[in-house]
């Protein structure tokens, strides 16, 4: 059976410069200084020209601009990229999420304004903590102030769809510092809330110091009492919790991070990006100048694989178990031609039997305790 694949309809593009590296870090991201932001901005044109050459866009219905800290583009660089990816990936203003990353201080209103004329509609700050000195202790250049500052520009200039990333699980971490940054959070009054347990990644400061003994890490209970009081917080601020770490408003959940859960296919572009495209997902080049070389001979592509059907089915259902609604029959039937039972049976089974996993009216989601031990639920559907 010959298989079609619709054109991707969500954008992601990777801008790799920041200010500093945090300690937590393993993005593919390097510090702004020296770098060759102009021509990495031409590489990624060459990129774009290509990509939508051999893959045309379809409606657009989202991009995202991640990284790094996308905001560290001086103005005029920020004013040219988002140019190009008006050229390339036109979308219609008043339907399109177009949602930027952006750190606290790089944000002032004359880049702002850039931006939104640019048609960013939404912005995501990495804000982590709302304590000065757990900020400075993983690593963080920015203060309390700076986000209030960040936040109150972006307010001014019209944005209206704001969503912060905090942390759990930090070094020297307690509940009670987590419940006052949750304070300061929740009457900012945002859209939108990601809210993510640290992982210890390798080639990071704290993979180093934690192989020394020397990461003071809130205890297992401790991280779950953090995240159990986030999801009360959260839900009795009027948040949904749509997903293990997202909480939004109702209608202001992110499209875009949507597609990836629901195994939707999306563009990959720039120094390090993902892609999925017919079926196929790839990473490209990651080094800054390795990548602005690979574009003069083509796509930046380091590695290219088939995603094999069992793959694919696996993947439907790891990242479509993150969304607290879960996963319908009806998509897995509509993508594979078979229901989920079919395939996952015992999987279900054992689930259902531990009450990890419930059934819904037209599918299957994490209970009550799955989500405090989703990974688990997870990593099971991978054979």
């Amino acid at each position: 059976m010959l298989v079609t694949y619709a054109a991707p309809t969500a954008v992601y593009i990777h801008i790799p410069f920041c200010t500093n590296k945090c300690h937590y870090c393993d993005f593919n991201s390097y510090v702004l200084k020296g770098q060759p932001v102009m021509e990495y901005l031409d590489a990624l044109e060459r990129e774009m020209e290509l990509t939508v050459r051999e893959n045309p866009p379809a409606k657009v219905e989202t991009i995202f601009v991640g990284g790094g800290t996308p905001t560290v583009l001086l103005p005029d660089q920020m004013e040219r990229f988002l140019l190009m990816v008006r050229t390339y990936f036109p979308a219609d203003s008043s339907e399109v999420e177009f949602s930027m990353e952006a750190n606290p201080g790089t944000t002032d209103e004359d880049k702002l304004a850039v931006m939104k004329e640019g048609g960013v509609n939404r912005i995501s700050f990495g804000v982590q903590s709302f304590n000065n000195d757990l900020l400075a202790a993983i690593g963080r250049i920015h203060n309390t102030d700076d986000v209030f500052r960040s936040i109150e520009n972006a307010k001014k200039l019209g944005f209206n769809n704001l969503s912060i990333d905090l942390m759990f699980g930090l070094p020297k971490q307690t509940v009670d510092i987590m419940q006052a940054t949750l304070d300061e959070a929740l009457a900012l009054d945002l859209q939108h809330y990601s809210i993510y347990s640290l992982k210890v990644e390798e080639n990071t400061l704290f993979h180093t110091l934690f192989h020394k003994n020397q990461l003071p890490l809130p205890s297992e209970d401790e991280e779950v009492e953090m995240y159990e009081l986030i999801m009360n917080r959260l839900q009795d601020a009027g948040y949904k919790q749509y997903e293990i770490s997202n909480f939004a408003k109702p209608g202001c959940e992110s499209r875009h991070n949507s597609m990836y859960w629901r195994n939707r296919s999306y563009y990959g572009l720039g120094a390090g990006a993902h892609g999925y495209m017919n079926g196929q997902r790839h990473v490209n080049v990651k080094g800054i100048q390795p990548y602005i070389d690979a574009t003069k001979q083509g796509l930046p592509i380091a590695e290219q694989f088939e995603v094999t059907r069992q793959e694919a089915m696996e993947d439907f259902m790891m990242v479509g178990l993150r969304m607290l609604e879960g996963v319908r029959n009806a998509d897995f039937i509509s993508q594979f031609g078979i229901t989920i039972e079919s395939q996952f049976e015992s999987t279900l089974d054992q689930w259902l039997r531990k009450q990890l996993l419930e059934r819904t009216q037209d599918g299957y989601r994490l209970s009550k305790q799955g989500i405090l031990l989703g990974n688990e639920v997870f990593a099971s559907f991978l054979s």
